[in-house]
């Protein structure tokens, strides 16, 4: 992929939705939901302060984070389905 998100910018990948309930249902593709569950793909440089220094990002390429329903825009490169997102729609990361 050669797209670099840019400023506070962060391009990730949603985890696959999962296939069948724990109960062992085999779920049709209507029925699953947008897994809210994703990994880091690029960050951008971090967002500019009033000092003019860039802020630090608190996640880094390659975590695995828990983003906000709603938040993102979606987009496609070479195929692959990605969202860019700011670091404020990133609820948290997951250990």
């Amino acid at each position: 992929m050669n797209v670099r998100p840019l400023g506070d910018k962060i391009i990730v990948k949603r985890v696959e939705a999962q296939d069948k309930t724990e109960s062992g249902i085999f779920l049709p593709e209507s029925a699953k939901e947008k897994p809210q569950e994703a990994k880091i793909i690029a960050i951008g440089d971090g967002k500019v302060l009033d000092s003019g220094e860039r802020a630090a990002f608190q996640v880094k390429k390659g975590d695995t984070v828990l983003l906000s329903k709603w938040g993102g825009t979606e987009l496609k490169i070479d195929k692959q389905d990605y969202i860019i997102v700011t670091e404020e729609d990133i609820l948290a990361v997951i250990a």
